[in-house]
């Protein structure tokens, strides 16, 4: 980047470091966990008909309560089964504390004891509404944003906020609002950031923003882009009056330099042919007349002058 070009610097909240980080639970393959269980049920089974089969009541009553308990440990142990989706994470915690997150997809198994929250990790969007608020000049505005997140890291989601989802929209919502406050819609000058002017600029300064807000939540900002933007409809025809008066004001003044140079090189032409002899008085003239007939809004009609220019 040169060093004329202007620099975005981002005006970033300072959020609280997080106090948990995501790691990996420990896990094991939930097909192997679940024959086991499906062999646990049937032994219960097993030894409760087994029972019938015994005539000796105290064996009978040590058959029916093993294979009770076989069987309600097996289902015990089958509570710690999780089916686990592309795209889907499950965050788990024992008695409160967190003990890591299952990202492998398929059937996994982990401690029955623990407790699993479903948090997706798929991309999403955002969209806020269209937001009215004043630009640096104190102009009224309108503009909206769209935002592409996903969960990063699930136990920053889960633990430091009490919603991520609700805590992106509001976020999101006041990055767009803090944007808006601090660039004009239209810059006056012809160095200064405006908000329509710079879009690029802009976009990568709320991305910037974007990313320190909901860092915290553990969201990752994938793009950020602007969707509206333009001006408050009570002030609507008047900036398009300004708007088309400045464009008015460019176009002449293209057109005046222009007509400028194709006068000097006219003049300079007649003037090297030795076409005629042209004084200072004559020179303006020609100047005033092709001036004239270059910058008119109309046609020109053309005066045959059939007498002398001191006549």
């Amino acid at each position: 980047m040169s060093m004329t070009e202007p620099q975005v610097t981002a005006d970033v909240p300072e959020m609280p470091a997080p106090r948990v980080r995501e790691f990996t639970a420990h896990s094991i393959g939930g097909g192997l966990a679940l024959l086991l269980g499906l062999f646990g049920l049937l032994a219960g089974a097993g030894l409760i008909a087994a029972a019938t089969s015994v005539h000796a009541a105290g064996a009978q009553a040590a058959l029916i309560i093993g294979g009770i308990l076989v069987a309600l440990a097996a289902f015990l142990a089958m509570c710690g089964l999780n089916m686990v989706a592309p795209g889907e994470a499950r965050v788990v915690q024992l008695f409160g504390r967190y003990r890591g997150t299952i990202r492998q997809d398929g059937l996994r198994w982990v401690n029955p004891f623990t407790s699993r929250t479903k948090i997706s990790t798929r991309v999403r969007n955002h969209e806020t509404a269209v937001l009215k608020v004043n630009d640096a000049y104190g102009n009224p505005i309108e503009l909206a944003a769209v935002v592409v997140w996903r969960v990063e890291d699930t136990a920053q989601a889960t633990f430091e906020v009490d919603d991520y989802i609700e805590f992106v929209s509001t976020q999101t919502e006041a990055a767009v609002r803090h944007i808006a406050i601090e660039y004009p819609y239209d810059a006056h000058e012809e160095d200064g950031l405006s908000l329509r002017g710079n879009a690029e600029e802009i976009t990568e300064k709320l991305a910037v923003e974007l990313h320190a807000r909901v860092e915290a939540a553990g969201v990752q900002i994938i793009e950020s882009r602007f969707t509206h933007l333009a001006y408050a409809p009570e002030i609507a025809s008047a900036m398009l009056q300004r708007q088309q008066a400045g464009a008015v004001v460019a176009a002449r003044r293209q057109i005046v330099d222009g007509a400028v140079g194709m006068v000097e090189a006219a003049i300079a032409r007649i003037t090297e042919r030795d076409i005629v002899e042209l004084d200072s008085e004559r020179k303006a003239a020609m100047v005033s007349n092709l001036m004239v007939v270059l910058c008119g809004d109309r046609a020109a009609q053309p005066v045959l002058n059939t007498g002398s220019l001191y006549q």
